[in-house]
């Protein structure tokens, strides 16, 4: 009762305030989505530096969403637990250390964990965000700060890209690929200031439960299952890489047995229950990790086989970020008309921008022009603005009120743990087959992507017809 009357005060605030509490909270989840995606250019470069080969490309992006995906449900319940205030100042702290530990990195392994550190602390203060804007703003106007949250963040995660590739062409002080880390010092600092100064104190809940060997079979499950994929197509497939790929699957079998025996599971066992949820938690693991692993091969090709610097793939990305952003803004507006049917506009459009890519490269290779990759390009980005936009709305369609927190939770973790896996498979295509040409490679990998996308189409069928008409969050 404490905690609803003080939600309660908190809810009279000054316009003022709570505009900038959502600033605050949207400037922390912008930071976070940035370096999500900040090496998909800049991992050339890095490997260049450092060494690490292959493998070091895929570990970059994989053991960021790796860590952000597994810990952003056990994140929320740690904020329900010890406050909301508390865990999103712990998580920019924590989250600016471990970027000067990625700037400073001396070896690839040093980057890698310094990179799972800052996934693990971005996903200390994403789920606290919504919980803070509930406190903070009335039920009547909370719509208006939620509707930015798409636009913003679907912006700010094709924008790490850009980002790098102009830092990395930079060379600021001569430290080549750093200050792309680095720069978070300023920005999280910032971040982390304005949160003192503006968040409200909230006392927590010491009775919510966190199921943590959960997390701990999942995050050791998923950890095996990439290492053995990441270590079999960067030194061959020996019984080290199969012994790793069976302990992650051993370890995600006991993971599993969890959520059915826990009293407190990381996914409600009644979400799994319902069809229109599991088809939904399918669809966004196979697209989600296809289009992943495709922003990242595209990146490969534009630098290794048209020869590209950083900057020149970051121009080359744009087309693809404003396809994302120009369909998200759209689809806020037509998905309680059209519901899953713009899912299926989505991958449809996905295939066609694969498909027109790759008839370009197969047919000019690496002489392909600039411009010539532009429509395709921008499609793409259409598609999944498109899909991306829509496809978890639309599973929450029929789901029980109790149980929408608990679905928006798992859903966004999925979607991490798919760009990780994504991050991994679709580079491990690129690279085994590169020994066939550059050109080659990217054909394979879009042919998989495409495959891929492909799959998921049957299951739009058994996706609810409609958003709810209140979202979820």
């Amino acid at each position: 009762m404490t905690q609803i009357l003080h939600d309660a005060k908190e809810k009279n605030l000054p316009a003022r305030t709570r505009w900038a509490i959502l600033a605050v909270v949207l400037a922390a989840d912008v930071l976070d989505l940035l370096d999500a995606t900040i090496t998909n250019i800049a991992a050339p470069t890095i490997t260049k530096d450092l060494g690490g080969g292959p493998g070091l490309v895929q570990w970059l992006g994989a053991s960021y969403a790796l860590a952000l995906g597994v810990l952003l449900v056990p994140g929320g319940r740690l904020g329900d637990k010890y406050g909301r205030r508390r865990l999103f100042l712990y998580g920019p702290a924590g989250f600016v250390a471990a970027s000067l530990a990625c700037g400073l990195a001396p070896t690839p392994a040093a980057l890698v964990l310094a990179r799972l550190a800052q996934g693990a602390c971005a996903a200390l203060v994403i789920p606290q965000g919504f919980g803070i804007l509930g406190a903070t703003w009335p039920r009547d106007q909370i719509g208006k700060a939620f509707s930015l949250f798409g636009p913003v963040m679907g912006l700010s995660a094709v924008s790490g890209p850009i980002l790098a590739g102009f830092l990395v062409d930079a060379d600021i002080a001569g430290l080549g690929w750093r200050p792309m880390f680095l720069i978070n010092l300023l920005l999280g600092g910032a971040a982390l200031l304005a949160a003192v100064r503006l968040l409200p104190r909230d006392t927590g809940d010491p009775s919510v439960s966190v199921d943590g060997p959960g997390s701990a079979l999942l995050a050791s499950a998923l950890l095996g299952l990439l290492g053995g994929l990441i270590d079999g197509s960067d030194h061959g497939w020996t019984p080290r890489a199969f012994v790793l790929l069976l302990l992650g699957l051993a370890l995600f079998a006991g993971f599993c047995h969890r959520q059915r025996t826990a009293a407190h599971p990381l996914v409600q066992p009644s979400l799994l229950h319902n069809r229109g949820f599991t088809s939904g938690l399918i669809l966004g693991i196979v697209a989600f990790a296809a289009t992943a692993g495709l922003l990242y091969v595209i990146s490969l090709f534009f630098q290794r086989g048209l020869g590209r610097s950083p900057s020149d793939t970051a121009l080359g990305l744009i087309p693809l970020s404003l396809g994302i952003v120009i369909a998200s803004i759209a689809c806020y507006r037509l998905i309680h008309s059209y519901g899953r049917r713009l899912v299926v506009a989505g991958l449809l459009m996905i295939l066609a921008g694969c498909g027109h890519l790759a008839l370009l490269v197969g047919n000019s290779g690496t002489s392909v022009s600039s411009w010539a990759l532009v429509p395709p390009v921008l499609v793409i980005g259409l598609g999944m603005g498109t899909c991306f936009g829509t496809v978890y709305d639309v599973t929450i369609g029929d789901i029980a009120p109790d149980e929408a927190g608990s679905a928006s939770g798992s859903l966004n973790a999925v979607q991490q743990v798919a760009n990780a896996i994504g991050a991994a498979s679709v580079t491990t295509v690129y690279f085994h087959t590169a020994d066939g040409g550059e050109a080659h490679a990217m054909t394979v990998s879009l042919v998989v992507v495409a495959a891929a996308t492909l799959l998921c189409l049957p299951l739009v069928r058994l996706l609810p017809r409609k958003a709810p008409t209140e979202q979820h969050h």
